[in-house]
């Protein structure tokens, strides 16, 4: 007995409600919509499939089984969709977390997960969350963003985007910061791009979101929940560590969030210029802090000898915001030029300015090069960027 494909599930739901129409004179708009509702049942996720095919819709938000929330357009509304009751809420969480060999229930009621199109799903349990099951679904595009839309759509200009693709190819150890929502998983696939074809790449994940389409030889690691048992868990510093015994011209960590900020921090040094990673902050120099917090979560360090460490680790800092217009840009892009007197030496290259707003309310402004020059130019030397030297150094 062979497995019925989708297109033979389909048909069968198709001829089995319109022989119920037939009986109960239902409509063609009512057919297609219980057709859609039956079919997503057996092989989406019921009520939200329809919501995760819209691609205007970048977020979902599950407050409880009757409280949905989506985001269009930076515009958050209720979906005006529920579940039929909690279970039916449960079990699509589970038939969710279960594909990616994730584990949640109330002992362990909080999880990290991805469907199938590499869209972050994150869940919450009772009794932490005391509604009931919170889920929340963040959308990625089938299609991945390219420098050039993030360049139509405001958030850096094209001299910018080639002095970042300068960087890049040049092997700069390049950070990542930004809140919530501001993009920075959408940047770092952004600047990955630029990496040259001929390179291998280790990518290194809580849970696999990275979609890097021009690098042939990448290795994706993710992450491991421990078991049941308690066991069998794998962290992102494990991974790191693993990475580093399998050749990797340039490690990808997704998001640094606490003690792998030390490995991550290593593997720079020790001959994987290039990398790259996010994390999140306020600020370039609030991320600098929570990167001294997180290194100090996993070794008893002197605070000199971290900030050393970041200091001749990473090159570049790239720092990303939400605005109240809810664009995204990029507000500023800082050189690391070491430790002085035992602060960490951060120089500005470009900073965003606000000059007003338009007549829909969208915030008008660009980056502005700030009177500092690019201190570290050794990598573009050794790549013979001389033409990049003469504009930006």
């Amino acid at each position: 007995m062979h497995s019925t494909t989708n297109d033979e599930l389909l048909e069968l739901v198709e001829e089995t409600v319109i022989e119920y129409a037939r009986e109960s004179k239902i409509s063609s708009v009512m057919i297609k919509r219980i057709v859609d509702r039956m079919y997503h049942a057996f092989r989406g996720l019921g009520v939200l499939q329809p919501i995760l095919d819209d691609p205007s819709i970048t977020e979902i938000m599950i407050n409880n089984y009757d409280e949905i929330y989506i985001e269009r357009d930076g515009q958050v509304s209720n979906a005006n969709v529920k579940f039929e009751n909690q279970q039916k809420l449960e079990d699509t969480i589970q038939a969710i977390v279960s594909k990616v060999n994730r584990v949640v229930n109330e002992s362990s009621p909080i999880v990290d997960a991805r469907l199938e199109d590499g869209s972050r799903v994150n869940v919450v349990l009772p009794p932490v969350a005391l509604k009931g099951p919170a889920m929340t679904i963040r959308k990625f595009p089938e299609k991945p963003l390219m420098i050039e839309d993030l360049i139509q759509f405001g958030a850096l200009d094209e001299d910018v985007a080639y002095f970042l693709e300068q960087l890049v190819e040049a092997k700069y150890n390049i950070f990542i910061s930004g809140g919530t929502g501001s993009g920075k998983t959408t940047f770092l696939n952004v600047l990955s791009n630029f990496i040259p074809t001929e390179e291998r790449i280790l990518t290194i994940e809580d849970s696999a979101e990275l979609q890097i389409r021009k690098v042939p030889n990448l290795v994706s690691l993710e992450t491991r929940n421990a078991n049941t048992e308690g066991k069998g868990e794998i962290t992102i510093r494990d991974l790191i560590k693993a990475s580093l015994r399998m050749r990797p011209n340039r490690i990808i960590v997704g998001e640094v969030r606490g003690q792998e900020a030390l490995d991550m921090l290593q593997a720079m040094n020790t001959g994987h210029d290039g990398s790259l990673s996010t994390g999140h902050a306020n600020s370039v120099y609030d991320m600098l802090s929570r990167l001294e917090t997180m290194v100090l979560s996993g070794a008893e360090l002197p605070i000199e000898v971290i900030r050393k460490q970041i200091g001749s680790a990473i090159d570049i800092m790239v720092h990303l915001s939400r605005l109240r217009d809810h664009s995204r840009r990029v507000m500023e892009i800082s050189e690391v030029c070491g430790v002085e007197n035992g602060e960490i030496i951060i120089k500005p290259l470009y900073v965003f300015e606000e000059t007003g707003e338009d007549y829909r309310g969208k915030i008008i402004g660009k980056l502005q090069k700030t009177d500092h020059k690019l201190e570290n130019t050794s990598k573009l030397k050794l790549t013979g960027k001389n033409d990049v030297l003469e504009q930006f150094a």
